[in-house]
């Protein structure tokens, strides 16, 4: 079933929280809603599941208008961040609990408590308490008390935040397994860019409250829509810097890059991907002036903090590469994958100054 939010707001004592959400999950995908802490994705995501009413705006599932309806009315499960599993009752009964409150006979019950359990691997599990458990394990028993409702939607607000990396990893794949088996609408908050790329169709950025951009994790990456999209995505960051356009050439006080076509002057931002520059020779045609800040080898790869003035940029390199910290050198950003911002409002510009935003995106908070 399709999830629908239209022009949605929600203030909390004056403040806003949600400023006008239109947004759309289509039947059967997966949207991960990513931002920072604050931003308004935990609020939106509350309101589709009838736990906080907007202030303004509607929500839909499916053609049904859900905004003034229960919880209990709209037919979704609620994965949260805690778990909210029941002490008092076994794995078993914890699974079976919201067939239970819908008296679905025993058998079915049963039957289906049975099948989840051996979906998730958790059939062993099902005498024991949830003091008896691992995180891991009571979060694969939470996913089941929601899988087994057979749901319209699935909301899933933070549920890997409390376990460790390699948890998180396994329960990552898993969780992206199950909801392309299941083939059901899900709508997943978080604030790790990794996660939100790695699982999602769809990925929507919010901040302060406003949708940034909305779209599949690969265009999010390679066309970010502002500055704060492109900062927020990727791990290290894109690199930002600031200077001046003219002529298609961006100038700063470390050097010269040449841009290509580009009908932009005045004061702008050049951003480029780590992997998208390379340390060259100090001087070298098309780079900026630089020395050696620090050395991370990784084993796989190399990351290299060089510093421009009083910018600090990132570079992958190969595995191996250790250049001595201190070392003149020039970096030179690949050509083909600069992106150019407004220094006023952080919006993409395209080099042929077209505006790159989604219809979806709202003006960048600074």
């Amino acid at each position: 079933m399709d999830v629908r939010y239209e022009r949605v707001a929600k203030t909390f004592a004056g403040v806003e929280a949600l400023v006008g959400l239109d947004l759309t999950v289509a039947d059967g995908k997966f949207l991960a809603l990513l931002g920072p802490s604050g931003c308004g994705k935990t609020t939106a995501l509350r309101i589709l599941a009838g736990l906080e009413e907007p202030t303004s705006g509607e929500v839909f599932i499916g053609e049904r208008n859900v905004t003034r309806l229960q919880p209990k009315d709209r037919d979704v499960a609620m994965v949260f961040q805690s778990y909210a599993l029941y002490p008092h009752k076994s794995v078993a009964e914890n699974i079976g609990y919201p067939l239970r409150i819908r008296k679905i006979e025993k058998a079915e019950q049963q039957r289906r408590v049975n099948q989840v359990a051996e979906m998730l691997s958790i059939g062993q599990l099902l005498g024991r308490m949830p003091r008896a458990l691992s995180g891991g394990q009571r979060q694969r028993v939470a996913l089941a008390r929601a899988i087994v409702r057979e749901p319209l939607a699935f909301l899933m607000d933070e549920p890997l935040s409390n376990l460790d990396a390699q948890l998180r990893l396994q329960m990552r794949i898993e969780i992206k397994r199950l909801q392309r088996e299941l083939g059901v609408t899900t709508l997943y908050v978080t604030h790790d860019q990794v996660e939100a790329m790695t699982m999602a169709d769809t990925v929507a950025v919010l901040h302060e409250g406003r949708l940034q951009q909305l779209a599949p994790p690969a265009e999010l990456y390679a066309e970010p829509a502002n500055l704060f999209v492109a900062r927020f995505c990727g791990s290290p960051p894109m690199n930002v810097l600031s200077g001046e356009v003219a002529d298609g050439v961006f100038t700063h006080p470390h050097g010269s890059i040449a841009l290509g076509r580009s009908d932009h002057r005045g004061p702008a931002r050049l951003g480029f991907r780590p992997e998208h520059a390379r340390m060259v020779e100090s001087g070298a045609a098309d780079s900026l002036a630089s020395e050696v800040y620090v050395v991370e080898p990784l084993g796989n790869e190399t990351l290299l903090a060089l510093r421009v003035g009083d910018d600090l940029i990132n570079l992958r390199a190969a595995a191996g590469a250790n250049p001595t910290m201190g070392t003149e050198c020039g970096v030179a950003p690949d050509p083909h994958h600069l992106h150019l911002f407004d220094a006023d409002t952080g919006v993409a510009i395209s080099h042929g100054q077209t505006d790159r935003r989604s219809k979806h995106e709202r003006p960048p908070s600074q």
